[in-house]
């Protein structure tokens, strides 16, 4: 089964073992990265696709009639037209939990981070603050303990739950919110505003769907604690972007850490990527890139492949046609 792998580049720097894939694959071509005009030449006459990113629309799956397996190297489909593949008689795989630990210890490290203050104090010693100190330490009156804080947890799944888990073991309650707007609070879960108003930090969890796109808006963000943290490693249209710089540069939220923005890979003049505004701190959508985390999708596709190759449903089957 010849299989291409249309913008392997975003997976794989050199740093994994690809083996297991290559022989799944049969016969495999790895490009770096692939534009909409290439997919076509690409993929013609090709029998299995993996991709990232790279947008499958229908018109592209309709020009593909010997197509029949996408392995989508991420959890999330989106840009892969789904209907199409279905109409079209073409199995969609994705990767799931490959990321847990990376992204639960992301989420932490921005917590820390903010909390015990170690960029900043960095900063100050790299400063010559430190060498001018009259004491043998620098304090810095804005460090706090985690232990005891509230974390607030939107969107419940494997990762929400791992990131709990965390989370206690350094002392901090959990509140678990409920869907914005819920009629009735299930047990164990709290109120969604009423978490927005207790917390010390709100981390976002939940999948970009039309009901949580904007979730955190401008409502949501005067609801939270001044001195709130928010995190968000999820995606980026959770959050009302230009809301958030506002709320950040005029103090009405302490802090903003995200690995995620709306547009990606975001524009120079971003607002959250504006220079005044120390308190939001930004990685690349790096958040499940440990080694390891990549190296759990090859096996992942590997075993998509593999289960294609033999007839077999694949397992993690986001459309399988009969």
């Amino acid at each position: 089964m010849e299989t291409v792998f249309l913008d392997g580049g975003s997976l794989d720097r050199g740093d994994l073992d690809l083996q297991p894939l290559r022989e799944a694959a049969g016969r495999l071509i790895c490009y770096p990265r692939t534009h909409p005009e290439a997919i076509l030449a690409r993929l013609e006459g090709v029998e299995a696709a993996i991709v990232n990113k790279v947008p499958l629309d229908a018109d592209t799956l309709a020009a593909l009639p010997q197509l029949r397996l996408i392995a989508v190297a991420a959890t999330g489909t989106n840009n892969v037209d789904l209907e199409a593949a279905r109409a079209h008689g073409i199995t969609v795989t994705h990767c799931r939990d490959y990321g847990t630990a990376a992204v639960a210890q992301h989420v932490l490290a921005f917590m820390l981070d903010h909390f015990t203050r170690i960029s900043a104090a960095t900063s100050r010693v790299r400063a010559g603050e430190w060498s001018r100190s009259p004491h043998f330490c620098l304090i810095d009156p804005a460090t706090r303990e985690l232990a005891g804080k509230r974390l607030g947890i939107v969107g419940y799944g494997t990762l929400g739950q791992r990131v709990a888990q965390l989370a206690e073991a350094l002392g901090m309650e959990i509140r678990i919110a409920e869907h914005r707007g819920a009629r009735a609070i299930r047990t164990g879960r709290w109120a969604f505003e009423q978490v927005l108003q207790e917390v010390d930090v709100l981390s976002l969890h939940c999948p970009l769907t039309p009901q949580t796109r904007g979730l955190i808006d401008r409502e949501a963000l005067r609801a939270m604690r001044s001195d709130a943290l928010l995190i968000n490693t999820a995606r980026g249209g959770l959050v009302d972007e230009p809301a958030l710089a506002e709320a950040l540069r005029g103090g009405a939220l302490a802090g903003a850490a995200l690995d995620v923005l709306a547009q990606e890979p975001p524009p120079p003049d971003h607002p959250l990527l504006a220079e005044d505004l120390p308190n939001c701190t930004v990685t690349p959508h790096s958040a499940w890139t440990a080694v390891e985390a990549r190296q759990r999708i090859v096996h992942q596709l590997s075993e998509a492949l593999a289960a294609a190759a033999a007839g077999r449903k694949p397992s993690n089957c986001v459309v399988a046609p009969v």
